[in-house]
């Protein structure tokens, strides 16, 4: 554990140093949320109505940016290679990299959704919600990015195909995670679509770390 612990103070190191995931995935976030209100026009029960889906839609796009990273510098200045020396399983290497990512993306989106969901005319307890549904659904999101930015980690300027890769095993979590937020704001228990959402989150947490290293060993042997 505490070479995990290492592993993610180090990349949340690099990343703040960077200054690229945090900032990027925020500022895109809130362009998606602007661009579809601003699209929608001012029938703010429309946009009361579509807006935790606008969010969930923004939220997923904004958790891609900056995936193709999570290995490929490692592999740029070759601390993949030493990594991959470490007595600590590659697996648990790749989970510590997946808990930094989250952290600088997945965790600052989450927050700032009771902000951002203001403009789309969300009511509070709306956007409690879906920032509650956020904490869940984006690791789910990450975890399985993880096998993409594995897949592509020796590929110069894979950031689309990471995308490509990514985006369709990422559809269920868009889906459980609005009829969650929707089951919300009707004032029902988060119920069936929260729980599916909860096991992709786990299932992607316990699939993604293995089969990213997995990835990895191949594509450097």
């Amino acid at each position: 554990m505490r070479a995990m612990g290492i592993i993610i103070a180090r990349d949340l190191r690099l990343g703040m140093r960077a200054g690229g995931a945090l900032g990027a995935g925020l500022i895109f976030f809130l362009s998606v949320v602007m661009v579809s209100a601003f699209a929608i026009g001012p029938d703010l029960g429309l946009l009361s109505r579509v807006g935790p889906a606008i969010l969930w839609i923004g939220a997923l796009l904004a958790s891609l940016l900056g995936l193709e990273r999570i290995f490929a510098a490692d592999h740029e200045d070759g601390s993949l290679d030493l990594l991959q020396l470490a007595p600590l399983p590659m697996e648990a290497v790749a989970a510590a990299k997946g808990i930094a990512h989250w952290l600088m993306t997945g965790l600052s989106l989450a927050v700032a959704v009771p902000v951002f969901g203001i403009l789309l005319g969300v009511s509070g307890k709306a956007l409690f919600a879906a920032a509650l549904l956020l904490l869940v659904g984006t690791p789910a999101i990450t975890f399985l990015g993880l096998i993409g930015a594995a897949v592509s980690v020796a590929l110069p300027r894979a950031g689309m195909l990471v995308a490509i890769l990514v985006l369709p095993f990422t559809i269920p979590v868009l889906i459980f995670g609005a009829a969650a937020t929707e089951s919300a704001i009707a004032g029902e228990v988060f119920g069936t679509p929260f729980k599916l959402l909860l096991a992709t989150a786990l299932f992607g947490f316990v699939i993604g770390p293995v089969a990213a290293a997995a990835a990895i060993r191949l594509a450097r042997s």
